[in-house]
């Protein structure tokens, strides 16, 4: 049945218009397997990082937060990858991925600034480059879903569709009966009878 239905839905598109190319689900299970991957090796720098003695000296107590903020959105990141290797065919959890991923970026983009001037300026470097190894599989992720919320809107257009021709097949009223043909007599014709003089 998977075998028919893209072939199923070709059928259906205008001349001319062709289909949006997705990924394929073992391509992207890579992809998003490296992603995972690569958000890892952030754990340990983040590890590193000691934002409560930052603020011992000098710095913003907003630091604390924002590297709890970035610990705990490494672990959704992390766990949201997970899901999509296993279920890349469903957008949400394809955005969820993607918005994380972007959340982290955030978050460690405003921290770095902490690690340089009060921790230790090669540790920022260090993080950034890191961050920044992931940005191919960030951008093949991105392409990913467009292509796939343009398939689901392809689909969704034909199904609507074809629902719309059913419902107008289905409430176009009914022609109206012929009327009974009147019966002809099909028996002899009688003889006429004439009168005798």
């Amino acid at each position: 049945m998977k075998l028919f239905l893209p072939l199923f839905l070709f059928s259906f598109l205008a001349p001319g218009q062709t289909p949006s190319c997705v990924s394929a689900e073992w391509d992207i299970s890579k992809t998003v397997s490296a992603l995972s991957a690569q958000a890892k090796r952030l754990k340990p720098i983040l590890d590193q990082l000691t934002p409560r003695d930052w603020v011992s000296k000098g710095a913003p107590a907003a630091y604390v937060t924002q590297w709890q903020g970035a610990q705990d959105e490494l672990g959704y990141l992390v766990d949201s990858a997970n899901a999509l290797e296993k279920q890349p065919e469903r957008l949400t959890v394809a955005l969820d991925t993607y918005f994380r991923l972007q959340s982290l970026e955030l978050r460690l983009n405003s921290l770095v600034d902490g690690v340089r001037n009060y921790q230790n300026p090669a540790v920022g470097d260090l993080l950034l480059g890191v961050l920044g190894e992931n940005s191919a599989n960030r951008d093949k992720l991105r392409q990913y879903i467009t292509d796939l919320a343009q398939t689901k809107e392809q689909e969704f257009k034909i199904v609507d569709q074809e629902a719309q021709r059913c419902r107008t097949v289905l409430t176009r009223p009914a022609p109206p009966k012929p009327a009974p043909a009147a019966k002809k007599n099909t028996a002899a014709p009688k003889p006429e009878l004439k009168p005798h003089d």
